[in-house]
């Protein structure tokens, strides 16, 4: 197996790095999980987003650089290694987007992925419910059709981002009498702040939300904002999900920077008693 990495791959790799060295912030931005903490990384979203490091992979049209599997590895490789901040966005960048690609029309990408590149619009994931998780067929949150749309009930939780976000996307049974759980569901987006959206936070022990519960009054929902067809939905979750197992692929390189740090804390307090470690 040849790893040599291209010219103008190891150029695009450089010049990563050298971004990431002049714009990560010195101090570690407040936790996510808080209200303050949530506006620092969504202000840093929109200055990865300014020059195009936002989304690297994605077409230049929609506020990336076009870049391939490769491309992509070393830059994700560089962000860890410079120990910048987590992505808020990651729910919309790596879940939705993925599946707008495949799924959903011109208009939608148009109109919804420029926002997620920038910050602008941050996602939560609304898929499980209290009686459905690993199960998530059997899911009951319901959308029925309205004239120019869909009309949401139910809850969903663990919502992760909701706390703070802005919008959210999942599965909602729209044909109570499909002959199996997986048919009969459709995906749709919809406001975080529309009429009859509450938003519930779960704080961890720390007192800090990570995740959300999400009820669903009469909530109306656009046609336009229906991915793929009705009835289509599980098929576009299970597509999401193999978009996210594929993520797996940057996993070593954030392994790696996380040992990097570690080791440098324990020289910076001493030697550790473990030679091994030294």
């Amino acid at each position: 197996m040849d790893l040599t990495i291209e010219a103008e791959d190891a150029a695009f790799q450089e010049r990563a790095r050298g971004w990431l060295a002049a714009h990560v912030p010195d101090e570690e931005l407040p936790s996510l999980e808080t209200e303050e903490g949530f506006a620092a990384h969504r202000a840093w979203e929109r200055e990865l987003s300014a020059d195009r490091w936002s989304v690297v992979s994605w077409p230049e049209r929609y506020g990336g650089q076009g870049a391939g599997l490769v491309r992509w590895l070393l830059f994700e490789e560089a962000y860890y290694a410079a120990g910048a901040p987590g992505r808020v966005s990651q729910n919309g960048i790596n879940l939705l987007a993925p599946t707008l690609f495949d799924y959903g029309t011109d208009e939608q990408r148009c109109r919804i992925l420029p926002t997620m590149a920038s910050g602008e619009v941050i996602w939560a994931q609304a898929w499980s419910e209290p009686e459905s998780g690993s199960d998530l067929a059997s899911l009951r949150s319901t959308a029925r059709r309205t004239t120019g749309g869909w009309v949401l009930n139910g809850q969903k939780t663990w919502s992760s981002r909701a706390a703070f976000a802005d919008r959210a996307f999942g599965l909602f049974r729209s044909d109570p009498d499909a002959d199996r759980p997986h048919r009969g569901l459709t995906y749709l987006m919809f406001d975080l702040r529309a009429p009859g959206v509450t938003v519930r936070p779960i704080p961890r022990l720390d007192g800090k939300p990570a995740f959300a519960e999400l009820f669903l009054d009469d909530v109306f929902v656009p046609d336009a904002d229906v991915i793929g067809e009705p009835g289509q939905g599980w098929r576009i979750a299970m597509s999401a999900t193999g978009s996210e197992r594929g993520l797996t692929l940057r996993s070593p390189g954030r392994f790696l920077a996380s040992a990097e740090r570690l080791a440098r804390q324990w020289r910076a307090e001493g030697d550790p008693a473990d030679t091994a470690l030294r």
